[in-house]
């Protein structure tokens, strides 16, 4: 006895039925062929999400860039004063005030003192003063680190080589001789006195004027 033959199944007959038992249109069939086929190509073209930059954020500002930075000047130093005409140990320059200052330095202190008071302290009370203090455990160094200071304020002298009170300690005929040149090359003689120094002004002053008008 023959063997049944499995009966031929039609693939076109199977896409015309869906999988619940409705038949489907040739139409219907097209379009399921034309989606399978374009498929792969639609999940090709898909593209990842754009990432959103919400703007309304505010980020961190950048510091701010340093064009015109102030640099260290080394050469200009307001606050330390000018150079003495004279160095400390410079005595030799002027020895007849080094002879006087050796042997009465009170009378050079007097000298110095007068011209920076303008007047208002004579030299004669002046070395007085000096002279009273040298005794007693060598106070002196006080009224000449006073006197000192004010001929740096003065001139807006540097303190150097050491402190006021150190030179006129250690020091102090060295430092009344510097402080004698020092008025001296600025056109003040101490030897004069303030009142010297007033008429030795006046002269000058109108002496210009006839020499002047000797020219003419």
């Amino acid at each position: 006895m023959a063997n049944p033959q499995p009966a031929a199944v039609d693939p076109a007959a199977d896409m015309d039925s869906s999988s619940d038992g409705t038949e489907l249109g040739p139409a219907a069939v097209g379009e399921v062929l034309h989606l399978d086929a374009d498929a792969p190509n639609n999940s090709k073209r898909t593209a990842p999400p754009a990432t959103v930059i919400d703007k309304s954020e505010k980020l961190p500002p950048s510091p701010p860039t340093r064009t015109n930075e102030a640099r260290p000047n080394h050469q200009e130093h307001p606050g330390i004063g000018r150079p003495w005409t004279t160095g400390l140990f410079d005595c030799g320059r002027n020895e007849t005030n080094a002879m006087l200052t050796a042997y009465c330095p009170c009378v050079a202190f007097g000298q110095v003192a007068e011209v920076l008071d303008e007047g208002k302290t004579r030299c004669a009370l002046a070395s007085f003063m000096y002279l009273l203090m040298s005794p007693a455990l060598c106070t002196c160094w006080i009224l000449g680190a006073h006197y000192r200071k004010e001929l740096r304020t003065k001139y807006n002298l540097v303190q150097a080589p050491a402190e006021d009170w150190v030179l006129h300690l250690f020091c102090p005929c060295c430092a009344l001789c510097q402080e004698y040149r020092e008025l001296q090359n600025r056109g003040i003689d101490p030897s004069l006195g303030w009142m010297g120094y007033l008429a030795q002004q006046q002269e000058t002053q109108t002496a210009a004027p006839e020499s002047q008008s000797m020219d003419k």
